[in-house]
């Protein structure tokens, strides 16, 4: 391949769309550097490896040559991105703003090569406008258009009220690519209109319109609602390298791969190899140790990750357990014991129904090993460590009933 096919190849990687791909073609035939725009607003003070999505794919356009501009909306944060919400969102404070501003800047040049990163803030042009300003942008787009946005248009129908400061996010998002002359934008699929709406304005306002490129929302721990501390699913880049390890090690197989083609820097063609490794007997948990180890050495370094890994042999896999760990006999008139029954009468969750949710989020393992079949029957003369989240321990024996 050619250098243009290698680098729309690594462009291509884990992207969702590029709208137009005809045009950033035209732009990388011209041989100099694209401007590479994403932004983040700082809402919480920490990043998780789902924000990790992006700032991957702007370090693999930093490696091809182009010039990343790492926007942080200290503007807009105050606004409140409406995205997704059914209902209107508070905005934070300035000095919430600014709080998590700073350790965001700290946070993504852990990915980010410091030193081809222009840090900027869009309070830094938006501050400037005054009131017959923001009244010239808002005529740049209508309400009908608006509400096009599934969104809004949800919320309207279901006759949910829509400030109308909402309608000016996406505005003055799109505001940012005018006044950073952005060549493309990244964003996840739910900023595709407003990602649109910044190429619409471009053009309004005499520039050439941006490229946009959409990164899949990665999914959490659970294998199924994005990855959000919300919803307590993600794996943080300030975790601990031990807590870091545990949640890689706890998400499915299958996920796994997801995880390698958007968080992994290692080649395509390495990855498939240990696709081709595990259909050969390879156990998937050796691979999973290596996407751990490259994660927990990104975020800590390579000595931090190589103790993390011996620390969780030690624990799940050469009986290095809690001290306190109780021991349970259950017994049984059938052949076997229901799961969710035995991690209720040991007591390790309240009821059979939070057993069960349990299981389905990903929580409960036995052996070390996450469990995931909500039927699942635990056999006869089992002696099994079972573990329900991050400290509920016991040793489970299940006996025929005498």
């Amino acid at each position: 391949m050619n250098s243009l096919d290698d680098a729309l190849e690594q462009i291509h990687r884990g992207t969702d769309e590029i709208l137009v791909e005809s045009e950033l073609i035209k732009k990388l035939k011209k041989g100099g550097p694209l401007k590479i725009k994403a932004g983040f607003d700082p809402t919480a003070p920490d990043l998780h490896l789902g924000h990790t999505v992006l700032i991957n794919k702007l370090r693999q356009f930093q490696d091809l040559g182009h010039e990343v501009m790492f926007l942080i909306g200290d503007f807009t944060a105050m606004i409140g991105d409406p995205t997704g919400k059914s209902s209107t969102r508070p905005p934070l404070t300035r000095d919430e703003v600014l709080d998590n501003a700073r350790t965001y800047e700290h946070q993504v040049f852990k990915i980010l090569d410091a030193e081809k990163t222009t840090v900027l803030f869009n309070s830094q042009w938006m501050g400037e406008m005054n009131a017959s300003n923001m009244i010239q942008l808002a005529a740049q787009h209508t309400v009908a258009r608006m509400l096009e946005r599934d969104d809004f248009s949800k919320r309207y129908k279901a006759g949910q009220s829509i400030s109308v400061h909402e309608f000016l996010y996406p505005l003055v998002q799109g505001y940012d690519s005018v006044a950073m002359k952005a060549d493309v934008e990244l964003g996840g699929t739910d900023q595709k209109f407003n990602l649109l709406v910044g190429r619409q304005l471009q053009e309004n306002y005499g520039l050439e319109p941006q490229i946009c490129l959409t990164m899949p929302i990665l999914e959490g721990l659970d294998g199924v609602q994005k990855m959000s501390k919300s919803l307590n699913n993600y794996i943080g880049i300030t975790d601990s390298p031990t807590d870091m390890f545990g949640k890689i090690m706890s998400i499915s197989d299958d996920l796994m791969w997801r995880y390698f083609e958007l968080l992994s820097f290692r080649p395509l063609s390495e990855i498939d190899g240990y696709r081709q490794d595990i259909e050969q007997g390879k156990n998937p948990r050796d691979v999973k140790f290596l996407l751990a180890e490259e994660l927990i050495t990104r975020f800590h370094d390579a000595d931090a990750a190589r103790a993390a890994q011996q620390d969780f042999i030690q624990r799940f896999q050469k009986g290095a357990l809690p001290d306190d760990m109780p021991e349970v006999a259950l017994a049984t008139e059938r052949d076997a014991y229901p799961i969710a029954n035995l991690l209720k009468d040991a007591k390790l969750v309240n009821s059979t129904s939070e057993g069960m949710r349990m299981i389905k989020q990903g929580a409960v393992k036995i052996d070390g090993e996450k469990i995931e079949d909500t039927s699942l029957q635990i056999p006869l003369g089992s002696n099994q460590v079972v573990q329900v989240g991050k400290r509920r321990f016991a040793r489970v024996t299940v006996n025929a009933l005498a």
